[in-house]
């Protein structure tokens, strides 16, 4: 078997690659390099000489192929690769007829506990999130991320003593409606420096948070060691990381909740790997998972095949066109849990309708770039 054709699409948010063999498997991957996906699709058209012709079976040498074969390493690159790799694992349970899981040391799970992100708004009140969060809890979720600031509220606010105040009602309003019987995850979208995430820690201890979610921007291993060990609340961290060294860093520093991104963090391949790297740490994989049910379906078949998974992040947003026709048929939730598709390859079919039915047009989030109050950018 061989591949014979590589193919790229952009449609909706997305660039999905399609990866055909001369026995007729197809074979689907995405990447979740948003920000900028016609830039890996650039770098996918440019690997497409290094794939056809080749066994499609041979997976972790087309990994190493691909990483090695130019001094570049970025979020652009494993992105990229990630597609690939997510498109051949799909092809190789195919081929043998079984779910991917059972290719990766078989199943370890019958089902992934979530954690819904309860998205309230730029401009939503305190009152809102509490709604939506109980409603969240009232469908069965165990499990509840919010987040710290709503961009408006980081945009206009001038003093820290306010921004430390938003934060400590809103994260006391939700723990006192939702009891101490559900977990709280607290998203902070990398806005504080690392003196001001220790300092919002220690006010936030009261609350049993199950993470505190990426305090700091990720540019700094350094800086992170240094929040982790100021404060006592777990730190969860690793959704713009793109490599086993940088994960390796983290959990050098102490970080115990991982966060890879199963479209840019190098595929599945490369997230059983930091997998491996956290579970000789005793620390948790709960994968950064926010852009389609095509890479949920991945990534439930790498929580399937590994013992040390914690939650999976699941957004209100996939019930919603076009990603609710992304699957031929969509994936099964039962309250809290997502089921384990069982199908060949990734469990799934995709709708390839979506090409045509949803023309291209990148998120464009932020519209533009956070202003402070004085004009200057708003950077950490």
């Amino acid at each position: 078997m061989k591949i014979e054709s590589v193919e790229t699409y952009l449609c909706y948010q997305w660039l999905i690659v399609r990866i055909e063999t001369d026995t007729g498997v197809v074979g689907y991957g995405q990447t979740a390099y948003w920000g900028y996906p016609d830039a890996a699709e650039r770098i996918v058209n440019a690997f497409r000489e290094q794939l056809v012709g080749r066994d499609p079976l041979r997976i972790e040498q087309h990994w190493n192929r691909l990483f090695h074969w130019k001094p570049f390493r970025d979020g652009v690159l494993t992105g990229a690769i990630a597609a690939i790799d997510i498109a051949l694992w799909d092809i190789a349970g195919r081929h043998f007829e079984v779910p991917v899981y059972q290719l990766m040391g078989g199943k370890q799970r019958e089902k992934a506990r979530l954690h819904l992100l309860v998205f309230d708004g730029p401009e939503s009140t305190t009152d809102e999130l509490v709604e939506a969060v109980q409603d969240a809890v009232g469908e069965g979720f165990t499990a509840i991320k919010i987040d710290a600031l709503p961009d408006s509220i980081v945009e206009r606010q001038q003093t820290y003593t306010g921004m430390l105040q938003v934060i400590v009602e809103r994260v006391a309003a939700v723990r006192e409606a939702i009891g101490w019987e559900i977990d709280l995850i607290l998203e902070i979208h990398r806005d504080l420096n690392p003196g001001e995430a220790i300092a919002v820690a220690e006010e936030l201890e009261q609350f049993r948070l199950y993470f505190l979610e990426d305090p700091i921007p990720p540019h700094s291993v350094d800086s992170h060691g240094d929040v982790i060990r100021n404060i006592r609340i777990p730190v969860g961290a690793g959704e713009r990381q793109n490599t086993i060294y940088e994960f390796r860093e983290l959990l050098a520093r102490g970080a115990r909740f991982l966060r890879p991104d199963i479209g840019l963090s190098g595929g599945l391949t490369h997230c059983k790997k930091i997998a491996t790297l956290a579970e000789s740490y005793h620390a948790q994989i709960v994968c950064h998972n926010a852009f389609s049910p095509l890479l949920t379906s991945a990534t439930l078949q790498l929580y399937a095949a590994t013992s040390n998974c914690g939650t999976l992040e699941l957004l209100p947003w996939d019930d919603e066109p076009a990603r609710a026709e992304m699957l031929e048929v969509p994936l099964k939730r039962e309250g809290g849990y997502l089921m384990i598709p069982e199908g060949p390859g990734l469990g799934v079919d995709l709708n390839t309708d979506i090409f045509e039915r949803y023309p291209f047009s990148p998120w464009e989030y932020p519209p533009e770039v956070r202003i402070r109050g004085d004009g200057s950018v708003f950077t950490k």
